[in-house]
């Protein structure tokens, strides 16, 4: 009685300063607990007018806007790579990067996995002797596209493309084995195996015999004996199939395998496929976490990951209703496709919850300094520690006890305006190339968006997270926007586009003829000194069930303006007034890179003819006497010479 009396009488009559120390030591323990201690907050005087050439100083950004939207390309992965029905890819690609000629880019990739389910010919020899493995690597890069609006893939085909170098393509683990395989055995003129297909071959197929080092042996009579009981199968024990070299691969998932070596982990829900050292190696963050940090907020890991892509995607392993108040991404694990070896990485070194468990379990994670140059390549920050993150960064951005106990400048993040959310769940966080405003390179970034809380859509914070292996790994940077200025946000963003005239028109004509309009991510990115917004358009017949999205458009917002074009170059040089300012390489039509000298070649063009438009608008002008019309263009032909004058430079 007495305690309530005291809250009733003398706490909530002055609540908003007798609570100040309580609130600020939680908020304080808060950003500890969450490693938000050191996120970088500044003012973003964002502005909404557009010039010619306003994006110049954005030229590595605009080159690297990731069009290829990973959520959308599982469809035409299928179609143009899975090249068999007993091959499959995730419904969710991954992002990573990669150096190719020279010079890192963003690539969308996957694995060629197994798809049991899809072979004509099922039974116990084919399903769990013959059919043992995927086969491949795909990627396709991020920012270009060729002339149909389809991937231009840096590597792919069977045998796989050399693209992105040699390397060991059978994938015997992996998200979609089989529950068990019995494969190696003695090596013969016959081997058992389906390897891939081979029209150069007599049969139409290559085979192989394992000679990994995964797998049980199952030579002995007792080995095949004991698993014919666990898997419930006579056939083990009496198929001549099975010799003396023989073995068998089980608990097969990357996730499920990490998880066996280090139950005291909680695990990221999208291992992501990456070419390490000559090897297909599965990476998958580690975070250990405790609900017992003094002071701080408790959240439920289950609806701090959820958004829109965690909601539809069953390629990504929902998290436990876990209540936690504690995160850190402290292990890096890596399973090998092949021989399916796990490794745990030490990432977080200062991570007092890791020491223990590895007190506990001596030399289960192997120290930072043992992960390779070409892993540390690879590594990226996770999405789910990110999720978790914004989650708290929502309100925790708030230093101030007393601003805090008032709640006006608490965030949220914005639905996903995109046909794969539909505005179903949260947008979810994007990888990106971005330089971000202040920073003197670009580097690997993941993003999101921030709305106000409440019923208001425009946009209030955007934030990144460095994600490349270095000093600045992990550094979280928050433009806050000013409270003056309305600046729209994602959905408002999405309905400016459905509403402008000519831009409603043309996607009601492209949803006709039995087609359909796929609205890809909608990417927001800090640059040309205010927030640029950049959506996919992608086009699909719905009459064929073979049919997948190609990209046939390009949305681009960037204060009141709207542009609307076949190219990403076109839309944002109708929102900058003709002339962007920066030159961009999203097609190629005959396979060239952006950077090298045919990619130069075209953007000289490019370049030269948009001069010369530009000199004939100021021609026109002048005779006209509309010196403002004249005074544009003379601005776009300084542009467009600059551009060419960069362009012919990056051919020598």
């Amino acid at each position: 009685v007495y305690p309530g009396l005291i809250q009733q009488f003398q706490v909530k009559p002055s609540e908003s300063s007798k609570e100040v120390p309580y609130i600020q030591r939680n908020i304080d323990a808060t950003r500890a607990a969450f490693g938000l201690n050191a996120v970088e907050v500044k003012d973003y005087q964002a502005t909404l007018s557009t010039s010619v050439g306003q994006l110049s100083k954005d030229a590595v950004t605009i080159s690297n806007i990731r069009l290829m939207d990973p959520n959308v390309l599982t469809a035409t992965f299928r179609q143009l790579q899975q090249i068999k029905p007993y091959y499959t890819f995730p419904d969710s690609l991954d992002v990573d990067r990669y150096k190719v000629n020279g010079v890192q880019r963003d690539v969308i990739v996957a694995v060629r996995e197994l798809n049991i389910a899809g072979n004509p010919s099922r039974n116990w020899i084919n399903d769990h002797l013959v059919y043992t493995h995927g086969f491949g690597f795909v990627g396709a890069f991020g920012n270009v596209r060729d002339v149909d609006g389809k991937p231009s893939f840096a590597v792919g085909d069977l045998p796989p493309t050399k693209g992105l170098g040699d390397f060991e393509p059978r994938v015997y683990f992996g998200e979609n084995v089989p529950d068990y395989s019995i494969i190696g055995g003695k090596q013969t003129s016959s081997p058992v195996e389906f390897d891939y297909p081979d029209d150069a071959s007599a049969n139409g197929q290559k085979n192989v015999t394992y000679s990994g080092k995964g797998g049980v042996p199952m030579g002995s009579l007792f080995a095949r004996l004991v698993f014919a009981i666990k898997y419930q199968e006579q056939r083990i024990v009496l198929s001549n199939l099975i010799n003396s070299g023989s073995k068998i691969l089980f608990e097969r998932n990357p996730r499920e395998r990490v998880a066996k070596v280090a139950p005291w982990l909680t695990l990221d829900g999208d291992p992501y496929p990456a070419l390490v050292d000559g090897r297909i190696q599965w990476i998958i963050d580690g975070y250990t976490t405790s609900n017992g940090y003094p002071y701080s907020r408790k959240t439920t890991l289950s609806s701090a990951t959820s958004d829109a892509l965690t909601a539809r995607s069953n390629s990504i392993t929902a998290q436990s209703n876990a209540s936690v108040n504690y995160i850190r991404n402290s292990v890096k694990a890596t399973v090998d496709a092949y021989d399916g070896t796990v490794s745990l990485y030490q990432w977080d070194t200062k991570d007092p919850v890791l020491a223990t468990w590895s007190k506990a379990f001596p030399n289960t994670v192997k120290p930072k300094s043992a992960i390779s140059a070409d892993l540390l390549a690879h590594i990226r920050y996770p999405e789910d520690m990110f999720r978790v993150q914004r989650d708290i960064l929502s309100a925790y951005h708030v230093k101030s006890a007393s601003a805090f106990y008032g709640g006006q400048d608490f965030w949220r993040v914005p639905r996903d305006p995109s046909t794969f959310g539909g505005n179903a769940g949260n947008q979810p966080p994007y990888y990106l190339t971005l330089q971000m405003p202040g920073e003197k390179k670009a580097s690997f970034q993941l993003t999101t968006p921030f709305v106000p809380r409440g019923g208001r859509e425009n946009l209030s914070a955007f934030a990144a997270v460095n994600s490349d292996a270095g000093p600045d790994y992990g550094k979280i940077t928050v433009l806050q926007l000013p409270r003056s200025t309305n600046i729209a946000g994602p959905s408002q963003v999405a309905s400016n586009f459905e509403a402008k005239p000519d831009v409603a028109n043309s996607l009601s004509l492209l949803r006709q003829g039995g087609s359909d309009v796929v609205l890809g991510n909608l990417l927001t990115l800090p640059v040309g000194g205010g927030l640029l917004y950049v959506q996919p358009v992608y086009v699909r017949a719905t009459s064929n069930s073979a049919a997948y999205p190609l990209l046939q458009k390009v949305l681009v917002s960037f204060g009141d303006q709207i542009g609307f074009d076949d190219t990403l170059k076109g839309a944002l040089d109708q929102v900058f007034g003709g002339n962007s300012g920066t030159s961009t390489s999203t097609s190629t039509s005959s396979g060239a890179t952006p950077g090298s000298a045919a990619s130069a070649s075209g953007d000289l063009a490019a370049a030269l003819a948009s001069a010369k438009q530009a000199f004939a608008d100021g021609e026109a002008a002048r005779i006209k006497g509309d010196w403002a019309a004249y005074g544009k263009a003379q601005a776009r032909l300084k542009s467009a010479i600059a551009s060419a004058v960069a362009a012919e430079s990056r051919k020598k």
